[in-house]
């Protein structure tokens, strides 16, 4: 799911997407701060658009949180 988030976005907001997946027709996506959740907003449409075609599922919303940053292992 993450993959198909980031394959979506322009690379540099890509980066920021920490986390995706989809329940009940929600697709919620994780960014690493408040500025690029944002961003992220804008392109929301679009991405709910190629994730739903790409899984071939209808997605009804796109939800976006701040989460914070996983740190290096």
């Amino acid at each position: 799911m993450l993959v198909l988030v980031r394959a979506a976005l322009p690379p540099r907001l890509a980066t920021a997407v920490m986390s995706a997946g989809i329940e009940q027709g929600r697709l919620t996506i994780g960014v690493a701060g408040a500025a690029w959740a944002s961003r992220l907003r804008y392109l929301t449409e679009s991405v709910r658009k190629r994730v739903g075609t790409s899984l071939g599922i209808a997605i009804l919303s796109v939800r976006v949180r701040v989460v914070p940053p996983v740190p290096p292992a």
